[in-house]
């Protein structure tokens, strides 16, 4: 159920969300490569498989790259061959009406060898970096799907620090890059490479995580790559256009799963500063990642 990596030297590299993107991930490996940032200090947070065209080349350039992967909830549902995805989508909304023919997409591609490879990833993944304890989850300690946003309370973040009684979480699943720090430790979200953070782009996160002289430096990072050729892949393979579209306009389908904190914020361009980590222990939550710096002009209504 858990991998403990010991004590990791050198600069950490954690992405959540290849979600069956191709491109994507290709081209985030292509990154750590130049990078020189070796497999064995790259973590995926899960859901390597779901909106995509391409659930099994992209399981496969995963697992050849040598990388540890956190289970998500999509490979927990596919490789056990659940009947839906398990994203916690609201029943009858826009996000859960797409997941029906991506996921049947996804459960139809993936061969045996795949799926046996899900159901054998931990749901956690320790290390011990720049003097500090972290762990890898999806989205919560005790709920895969759990979604955790920057507007998510402090009090909420310090009991999943607590329960996992460790410094710091890296956590996907909401699909939103930001750095917390509450008076219990960091709360870390990388970001998705699979789809766009909702802000106009078609640019995907990650991030790097750094000990530097007794510090933790905590960067994050915008990829572009060939989102058109994903997209086309999509269309090849007859893909509802919500998710589709998504990759080149850079706005997510619907937002039922976002607070309003959240869904304020579509269509602004995301800006995350540069972290340090320890710092002032703060009452709450210091600002927010990202930070807005400018408006990419009137935010389209939801899906």
């Amino acid at each position: 159920m858990s991998v403990d990596l010991g004590n990791v030297s050198g600069p950490l590299l954690f992405f959540g969300g290849p979600y069956g993107n191709l491109q994507a991930t290709a081209a985030l490996r292509e990154k750590a490569r130049q990078w020189d940032i070796p497999p064995e200090r790259i973590v995926c947070t899960g859901d390597v498989a779901a909106y995509c065209a391409d659930p099994q080349a992209t399981v496969d350039l995963v697992r050849a790259w040598g990388i540890h992967v956190v289970m998500g909830n999509c490979e927990e549902s596919l490789g056990f061959d659940d009947r839906d995805c398990g994203c916690g989508f609201r029943q009858g909304g826009e996000c859960d009406r797409l997941a029906r023919q991506w996921f049947a997409h996804a459960a139809a591609n993936l061969d045996t060898g795949a799926k046996a490879w899900m159901r054998r990833l931990p749901r956690r993944v320790f290390m011990q970096a720049g003097g500090r304890r972290l762990a890898a989850i999806h989205g919560g300690v005790s709920q895969i799907n759990r979604y955790i946003f920057a507007s998510t309370s402090a009090a909420e973040k310090e009991a999943e620090l607590r329960r996992l009684e460790v410094d710091g979480i890296v956590a996907g699943h909401s699909g939103l890059p930001f750095t917390q720090f509450t008076g219990q430790g960091l709360w870390h979200n990388p970001g998705a490479i699979g789809m766009p953070a909702n802000d106009g782009t078609p640019r995907v996160w990650f991030s790097i995580l750094e000990g530097v002289g007794g510090l933790v430096r905590i960067t994050h990072h915008a990829l572009d790559y060939d989102h058109r050729a994903a997209a086309g892949r999509m269309d090849a393979c007859g893909l509802a256009a919500g998710y589709r579209d998504g990759l080149t306009s850079g706005f997510w389908p619907s937002m039922d799963v976002l607070p309003k904190a959240e869904q304020a914020m579509r269509g602004y361009l995301l800006s995350p500063p540069a972290a340090l980590w320890p710092r002032p222990r703060p009452q709450g939550l210091t600002p927010a990642v990202p930070v807005i710096l400018k408006s990419r002009g009137p935010t389209p209504g939801a899906a």
